[in-house]
């Protein structure tokens, strides 16, 4: 692999928030230290000045999420559903997300095959299938479908599992077929068909297990959550990511603060499906649920922020709305400053995916992801909420976009 010389950059330090002027070089693929020699065959970039970052983390996607009407996909051939899901995985990459944590729907057959170069896109940390009890967030089966639920779990859905013995044998499933960490639904959610976003779902019992189980496989559990009874709850039970939490109280806070757990708030979900969720397949039933949900976001990301909470960057799009990925950035900075949404996409959602050092910084040793912006996001976050604005997206060395 030829090595990789950016010229002439203004590099942006995340830890520090500073810039540096000058030249980075990028070998086998990582970021090559100082007075490293450049290869006479190095390919090479002048940027006169513009603007590099490492390439974003974007903690919560669904990559096979082509609809969103999530119960629907329980009825697409795999083939159909990944030929969706390469689609989205592109459009990621030229956004410049250069990673992505799945939690529910990718396996190890999408991340293979971004890993080989079969499909364009993101590296990916997948779960396989998020955990859901009978009427849960994950069960996409409507009032009158008997189906069993071990039937329409599919491609981009959650498999059904109630009682400790069982969710303790799904998660040791999904952590059989090499999943990063396990997603289960601890709440009530807005695209399930019957349960209320404003319900716990799973047992203290249940929750302790399956973290149990991902602990004793080195990994972790992410959990679906909104209200402050279900996230304190999951945090209780040992789980290191909260996604969504919209609301959260005081407890919430101090949970996540004692725990060292993370916060993964997804705004822009509600921002497009406020916008046009009927457009893009979003059920009526679910729509009903998003009223005042982006609000409650918009609030939480502030009382999580004042109080030092670790955020980490998520979007949760579904459907056409995967194109609005970037918004995130635009609606964080309404209450952050423009590094720490950086930071949330960076150097924090690696510590959360067990990636520090390696991914989300511009440290010798780190994978050469990187973007190059038309445009200073500490002075503007546009230069990032605008994908015009990115001029190249780099993985693993080579120019990818």
């Amino acid at each position: 692999m030829p090595g990789l010389l950016l010229r002439d950059a203004r590099l942006l330090d995340v830890e520090s928030g500073e810039y540096r002027q000058g030249d980075l070089l990028c070998l086998d693929g990582r970021i090559a230290g100082l007075g490293r020699p450049v290869p006479a065959d190095a390919d090479v970039l002048d940027l006169d000045g513009a603007v590099v970052l490492p390439g974003l983390i974007d903690a919560h996607v669904h990559v096979t999420a082509a609809t969103a009407d999530l119960g629907e996909l329980g009825f697409w051939p795999p083939s159909y559903v990944t030929a969706h899901a390469a689609r989205i995985m592109a459009g990621m990459l030229e956004r410049g997300f250069t990673t992505v944590r799945d939690v529910s729907g990718a396996d190890f057959g999408l991340a293979d095959a971004q890993a080989e170069g079969l499909i364009r896109g993101p590296r990916l940390a997948f779960c396989g299938h998020g955990l859901s009890q009978t009427g849960g967030h994950g069960d996409m089966r409507a009032r009158g479908d008997d189906t069993p639920a071990d039937l329409r779990c599919c491609l981009g859905g959650d498999r059904v599992a109630d009682g400790v013995d069982a969710v303790r044998a799904a998660a040791r499933d999904e952590l059989r077929k090499g999943a990063d960490h396990i997603k289960v639904n601890a709440a009530g959610g807005i695209a399930s068909p019957t349960d209320r976003i404003d319900s716990t779902q799973y047992s203290m019992e249940e929750l302790r297990a399956i973290v149990e189980e991902a602990e004793a496989a080195n990994r972790y559990v992410a959990a679906h959550a909104y209200t402050a009874r279900a996230v304190n709850r999951a945090l209780e039970a040992g789980v290191r990511s909260i996604e969504h939490g919209n609301y959260i109280d005081d407890r919430s806070v101090d949970l996540l603060r004692e725990r060292g757990a993370y916060l993964v708030p997804t705004l822009a979900t509600y921002w497009a499906m406020e916008r046009d969720g009927d457009a893009y397949g979003l059920p009526e039933a679910s729509r009903r649920k998003v009223a005042g949900v982006l609000e409650a976001g918009m609030d939480a990301l502030d009382r999580a922020h004042r109080a030092g909470v670790a955020l980490v960057f998520g979007t949760d799009l579904l459907g056409p709305a995967h194109r609005y990925q970037n918004e995130e950035f635009r609606l964080r900075a309404k209450v952050q400053e423009p590094i720490d949404v950086i930071r949330s996409a960076t150097t924090t959602a690696a510590e959360l995916l067990g990636r520090t050092g390696e991914l989300g910084t511009l440290q010798d040793g780190a994978r050469a992801d990187l973007i190059v912006l038309d445009g200073d996001p500490l002075a503007d976050i546009s230069a990032l909420a605008d994908p015009a604005n990115i001029r190249h997206v780099i993985q693993n060395a080579q120019v990818a976009h």
